[in-house]
């Protein structure tokens, strides 16, 4: 699925040598190879590739280890790329890509992980998805499904402090304050993991039998929650469960099990970024914040949004 990788060895070469190829060379420092959803951005990335002869954008896997992340920013740069486009393995590593990046005078883009606001200030462009955007969203649909009734809810977390579990979770917490009928009973970290998610729905469910809704930073802890009700047998009329990213997976599940879930164009947001860079590496100019914007997506839709992945 990845077809441009690049190991850090590899890209050890003279800045000479790339001033001599006829494309420009983007260097894009990733956080994971084996990250299912981040898998269909590279994809987003390769097609922008693939439909420009003058660009050459070589990837390479951190393994989610920020130092390895630093060591290809290390190597991208000694090779004299035209641009980094980056996926930060967390926001904290910004600031060190920043300033080797701008000490080289190379035009930086960050997707998907948004820095804080004094990193922003260090980076050429950020593309991305507005995450209290898909918290809201998430929790609309939550709201209208629940037509007035109670409403006992858990939140399953993400990694605590990324910037999607932050904002995805105040996204939810910003709706359900203003409904009387709301009532959230637990938070819980389920580090956007299914298993880690289905071990903590179980016990949640018999801490708290009163849980009729859960929703989730992500897709996979959704789906996790669905098979932990599964277990314990309930019905899928006994919870709402909404998930964020409408992955292939949990569209799969949609009207089974899964009520709701967001759609996150990982595509967009690796065709985006890799469009962005290639114009900073041309010397154009660009909007500094790109956003690419969520979607609900309940049953009815699922057949549509499942071709998104063909």
């Amino acid at each position: 699925m990845i077809k441009k990788t690049l190991l850090a060895a590899s890209i050890i070469c003279s800045a000479s040598n790339f001033a001599l190829a006829d494309s420009l060379v983007i260097g894009a420092p990733m956080p994971s190879f084996a990250d299912k959803w981040m898998s269909y951005l590279f994809e987003g990335i390769n097609d922008f590739d693939d439909k420009h002869s003058d660009v050459e954008i070589k990837m390479t896997d951190a393994n989610e280890d920020p130092s390895k992340m630093l060591n290809d920013v290390d190597n991208f740069i000694d090779a004299g790329v035209n641009a980094l486009l980056v996926v930060p393995t967390d926001i904290a590593i910004v600031k060190p890509i920043a300033k080797k990046a701008s000490r080289a005078d190379i035009p930086l883009v960050i997707v998907n992980r948004l820095p804080d606001e004094s990193a922003m200030e260090r980076i050429d462009a950020y593309v991305g998805s507005e995450s209290i955007q898909a918290g809201i969203i998430q929790a609309e649909s939550v709201v209208g499904m629940l037509d007035g009734k109670q409403g006992n809810v858990a939140i399953l977390m993400g990694v605590l402090g990324h910037e999607a579990q932050i904002k995805r979770t105040e996204g939810n917490k910003q709706v359900f304050s203003e409904y009387s009928n709301i009532n959230i009973v637990a938070e819980q970290e389920g580090r956007w993991d299914r298993a880690k998610a289905l071990q903590i729905v179980e016990d949640l469910l018999q801490a708290h039998p009163e849980i009729n809704v859960i929703v989730a930073n992500n897709d996979e802890m959704a789906i996790g929650a669905l098979l932990a009700a599964r277990k314990a047998g309930l019905a899928d009329a006994d919870l709402i469960i909404s998930g964020v990213d409408a992955t292939p997976d949990a569209l799969e599940y949609l009207g089974d099990g899964l009520d709701s879930t967001v759609f996150q164009s990982a595509k967009g947001q690796g065709y985006g970024g890799a469009e962005i860079a290639y114009k900073l590496a041309k010397g154009e100019q660009v909007q500094k914040m790109n956003w690419i914007n969520f979607e609900l997506v309940l049953e009815e839709q699922k057949i549509e949004y499942l071709y998104k992945y063909k």
